[in-house]
């Protein structure tokens, strides 16, 4: 299949981003790639080779070739046939046991933080009696005239038994539970509009730049100017809960520091209220991103997926009240595991300049 890669290929963005770049790991095995991205199988490169082709094409003598070739006025575009013109080092010349070894550990720190994330969201949901809960869509139901006036909604899909299972399971938790407003304040993002986006500058953050991770590589950017008028506003802060409420909705994620950038209009910045000013917001942002919002999003959208949440809905949602003990055992999880997501990529930063380095000692020979 030509849309088909393996183990230890290549895969990079070619549309907008251009320049993104994974290599295929042991744990994804064969994946099929989207006409937004290029796949590059290796075929006759040894292993090492490809761990250190990876640190080339993300330091910047890779990444400003693809920048330099990358076509189209509104959106830079990476064509198949640009890869050809790609110069590529002698690896003879490079300590690729070096570049082996920094991969390996890179690759063993994400999966411990990706399996102390997952054993947090497992802690969660068997404290909710939801862990291997797999929603079951119903073909035939019935629910009463009271919860259609109730809920004025009309829609069958609503009323799905799935949906009520999890909102049973929030209202029947031992610890109780609670509306997002009671629990939360929020701010909105803004719209700068796509006139005032620049090459370089302060970074425009939009959801395609977020994940539960945090705020990756930013593609907009806006002037100084801009940022300085918006930043008292909007600039997201140390300690807030970064929610998405377009595109895809529901992605949290706790800052950890002042973030010099402002985030789009489909962010809500969240911030706890007096009343719940202990609850661990780690936890709070895991709530967020599992299947316990998760199918209040969808219950609210009646089963089809919809591009915006309006605030006034989320505020609606219901939160479960998890035991302090509890909660305090999946922020330490969660905190752990986003620290080790940043030892990775200090260890990343390390090779790709590394790279750079042993390219410019050999060039000035």
């Amino acid at each position: 299949n030509s849309t088909t890669l393996n183990t230890d290929d290549i895969v990079l963005s070619k549309i907008g981003s251009i320049g993104r770049i994974a290599l295929i790991t042991l744990d994804l095995g064969k994946v099929n790639i989207s006409e937004n991205n290029i796949g590059l199988r290796l075929k006759n490169l040894s292993q090492k080779q490809k761990r250190f082709l990876l640190f080339f094409l993300l330091s910047k003598y890779g990444q400003l070739q693809m920048f330099r070739v990358g076509s189209g006025n509104v959106q830079l575009k990476f064509n198949v046939k640009d890869i050809d013109n790609l110069i590529i080092p002698d690896f003879s010349e490079f300590d690729l046991n070096y570049f082996e070894n920094i991969y390996n550990k890179i690759i063993e720190i994400q999966t411990q933080s990706k399996q102390l994330y997952k054993e947090a969201e497992k802690i969660l949901l068997n404290e909710l009696g939801l862990l291997n809960h797999k929603p079951k869509h119903t073909l035939t139901f019935t629910t009463t005239i009271k919860e259609i006036k109730e809920a004025k909604r009309f829609d069958a899909e609503y009323f799905q038994p799935k949906y009520k299972e999890i909102i049973e399971k929030i209202e029947n938790y031992k610890n109780g539970w609670d509306y997002v407003k009671n629990i939360i304040t929020y701010k909105k993002g803004v719209e700068v509009g796509s006139e005032a986006y620049q090459n370089e500058g302060i970074p425009f953050v939009r959801v395609s730049d977020f994940s539960i991770y945090g705020i990756d590589k930013v593609e907009k950017k806006i002037s100084k100017e801009l940022y300085e008028e918006l930043k008292d506003q909007y600039a997201p802060r140390e300690g807030e809960i970064l929610f998405t409420k377009d595109g895809t909705i529901g992605i949290s994620y706790v800052l950890k520091e002042d973030f010099e950038g402002i985030l789009s209009g489909a962010f809500l910045r969240l911030n706890l209220k007096s009343k719940y000013k202990d609850f661990e917001k780690e936890c709070l942002a895991l709530i967020f991103n599992s299947i316990i919002c998760k199918m209040q999003v969808e219950k609210l959208s009646g089963g089809a997926l919809i591009a915006h949440l309006k605030p006034s809905d989320f505020e609606k949602f219901k939160i479960p009240l998890i035991d302090q003990k509890t909660q305090k055992i999946i922020s330490q999880k969660i905190q752990e595991s986003h620290k080790l997501r940043k030892e990775s990529k200090e260890l990343l930063k390390l090779a790709i300049k590394k790279v750079e380095e042993e390219i410019e000692k050999e060039a000035n020979k």
